[in-house]
């Protein structure tokens, strides 16, 4: 067996409270659902949960130790990540009033993905949190890879249902063009805020 049962029953709830804890991707699936609806709100939830997947697997990998010893590519992918974030937060003031139904959720998969990719955070947090529960008497990447489903399955549920509120509260504020315009700003602030927070954030 890969996971011994008592321990993955001991996971599933420390998983979940994590998942139910605000965080950056729980921000930007909200960012997402007030600026663009309901559809796009899973998309991102999707694609960040698809990020972490990669995070988990280059950490079960053991690449994600390479990363948190050096600290230059630490910031390469950090800066990256920033400048990601910017950009998305000037494409929400330039798409002027929000329109939450004319967005694909192509795009915001990729969005979601990106920006989960590009915070080095996530793959530190997952070489701290998982191996708690890896058992040395089993292989080591099978075990990352059923926590870290675990783990974007809770995620993928609780970011897209917060993006999904925020997606309903976007689509009735919507026809009203003033307020759809500040729609915009707020979520052009939120990408600005995880931009700033990023960029303000130190390597463990």
């Amino acid at each position: 067996m890969i996971v011994e049962p008592l321990t993955l029953l001991a996971f599933v709830p420390a998983a979940l409270a994590l998942n139910l804890t605000p965080g950056a991707d729980m921000m930007f699936c909200m960012g997402q659902g007030l600026q663009h609806g309901r559809r796009a709100a899973w998309a991102a939830s999707a694609g960040i949960s698809a990020g972490s997947s990669i995070h988990v697997t280059l950490a079960g990998l053991g690449l994600g130790a390479v990363v948190a010893a050096q600290p230059w590519l630490f910031d390469v992918i950090r800066w990256a990540g920033v400048a990601y974030l910017l950009w998305l937060a000037a494409q929400s003031l330039r798409a002027g009033p929000v329109r939450p139904t004319t967005r694909g959720g192509d795009h915001a998969f990729r969005d979601g993905l990106v920006v989960n990719l590009t915070n080095p955070k996530v793959i530190l947090f997952v070489l701290a949190f998982i191996p708690q529960f890896v058992s040395p008497d089993h292989p080591v990447l099978p075990q990352f890879l059923v926590y870290g489903a675990v783990l974007g399955l809770g995620g993928f549920i609780v970011n897209g249902l917060v993006g999904v509120f925020a997606g309903s509260i976007g689509r009735r504020l919507a026809g009203n063009e003033g307020v759809s315009r500040w729609l915009g700003r707020i979520s052009a602030g939120i990408f600005g805020a995880l931009a700033l927070r990023l960029a303000l954030m130190e390597r463990a």
